[in-house]
């Protein structure tokens, strides 16, 4: 029997579904493989590095794996009424990241546009998606639940700069029409330090008020 979701809840969950739909299409822009298309248009003098280009490509196909997988994570009903998909769908989002997603993008990372401000910032989200990733692991094999919990919370805020990138980059343009250098470099940093801080609020505030 599935869980009864509040209004809310279910306003949140087509809300995110149709981001990650929003995220495919970006994904398919590349498929067929497609070197001069979309955001490689301003980056053909990086994608004909072949370190970059085996980078890009498999951050674009693979990412999109972890949308889901991690949003998945958070639920009570999964994890409660099937524990071993919660188990195998925590070790492909961890596997994903570690091994490919974070990996690609600190590559990336060092490429970016805007200077070395978008370098640092894309660089420094690659290092602490990793590591908070890698600990959430951890914790769950050594069965430190809470930790692992918490750990989760700011991998999974993280991972959701996909999308929070992109919205303040929409957001940012609409209202106050920069030139697209400072849009990028604002966004390096807004697209996830916001998200690692509200994290850092649901852990501190939200998850020890349950406990």
């Amino acid at each position: 029997m599935l869980p009864k979701l509040s209004l809310w809840s279910v306003t949140g969950l087509l809300l995110y579904t149709w981001f990650c739909y929003l995220m495919l299409n970006i994904t398919l822009q590349y498929i067929p493989y497609d070197t001069d298309v979309a955001f490689l248009r301003i980056k053909q003098d990086e994608i004909v590095l072949p370190y970059y280009r085996i980078a890009f490509f498999t951050h674009v196909y693979l990412s999109i794996l972890v949308l889901p997988a991690g949003f998945i994570q958070f639920s009570s009903f999964v994890l409660r009424k099937y524990p071993r998909f919660h188990r195998l769908n925590g070790w492909i989002y961890l596997i994903t990241i570690l091994g490919f997603s974070a990996p690609s993008g600190l590559i990336m990372g060092f490429h970016a546009n805007g200077g070395w401000s978008s370098q640092l910032a894309f660089c420094l989200l690659a290092l602490l998606w990793m590591l908070f990733t890698a600990l959430a692991g951890y914790y769950a094999i050594k069965k430190r639940f809470i930790l692992h919990r918490q750990m989760m919370y700011r991998s999974f805020a993280l991972t959701l700069s996909a999308i929070t990138l992109r919205a303040w980059k929409y957001i940012i343009v609409a209202l106050f029409h920069p030139r697209p250098m400072d849009v990028y470099r604002i966004v390096a940093w807004l697209g996830w330090v916001l998200n690692l801080i509200i994290a850092e609020w649901i852990i501190r505030y939200y998850l020890k008020k349950r406990l």
